[in-house]
């Protein structure tokens, strides 16, 4: 009897101890589940930290960049094309151009390149809209080349061969403030020595301004990291 008695105890004390150790195996693995999961909580906290902090500063250049001036002797001036309403420049483009006229009266450059194709029904291209606005204001014609480009590293991309046609490769980007980062990046990316005067007359301001600026920190961090020719085959 007692040995009988014996064989069910050791059978409930094998069961408690399968049991203990079910629950033990169960409870380890929740809590190595929940390791793992605090550390990819970490692991991506640390990541999107660093991407912020990384377009905080792209944001920061690109403010930096359009508040400077770096006009200097250069082998030609370039001016990056905006909206023109049948051969009348837009107030944008317009403050542009006026920049453009100030470098190119006091001598920055010999050279002047207008940049910028025409939406489907207009008459003029931005660039033959610029080289008459600054015709008309003094710049010899002869002064003047005008390069296509339906945005701006197609512009600049044209401005770059019509350098490489003459030997030259020193330019002076003229644009907006929110704009000269990226264009003197790609002007670089393109083999050019790149640097910018941007307009201080601009009717994009304030909050526009701002809003541009934003939108260009993206731009410029990601073209940083995959090319700026990449950039323009994802996006269009």
């Amino acid at each position: 009897m007692t040995e009988n008695a014996a064989g069910p105890a050791n059978a409930d004390a094998f069961a408690t101890e399968t049991v203990e150790e079910t629950v033990d195996e169960a409870t380890a693995a929740r809590l190595l589940r929940k390791r793992r999961w605090r550390r990819a909580r970490r692991t991506v906290g640390a990541l999107l930290a660093l991407l912020m902090l990384y377009y905080l500063a792209a944001l920061r250049i690109v403010h930096s960049t359009g508040t400077s001036d770096q006009a200097r002797a250069v082998d030609a001036i370039v001016v990056l094309g905006a909206a023109q309403y049948d051969g009348r420049p837009s107030p944008q483009l317009a403050a542009r151009l006026d920049q453009v006229l100030d470098l190119w009266e006091q001598g920055f450059a010999p050279l002047v390149i207008t940049t910028g194709y025409k939406l489907p029904g207009d008459r003029f291209t931005e660039a033959e809209s610029s080289a008459n606005y600054l015709i008309d204001r003094g710049v010899p014609a002869s002064a003047i080349v005008q390069v296509g480009g339906s945005n701006s590293y197609e512009s600049l991309q044209e401005a770059r061969d019509v350098m490489v046609q003459r030997g030259k490769q020193r330019v002076l980007l003229v644009t907006d403030p929110y704009h000269s980062l990226r264009v003197r990046m790609i002007s670089q990316e393109l083999g050019l020595i790149a640097y910018v005067s941007p307009t201080r007359t601009s009717p994009v301001r304030g909050s526009d301004a701002f809003l541009r600026e934003l939108r260009e920190a993206g731009g410029v961090a990601i073209g940083r990291l995959i090319g700026f020719d990449s950039l323009l085959f994802l996006t269009g």
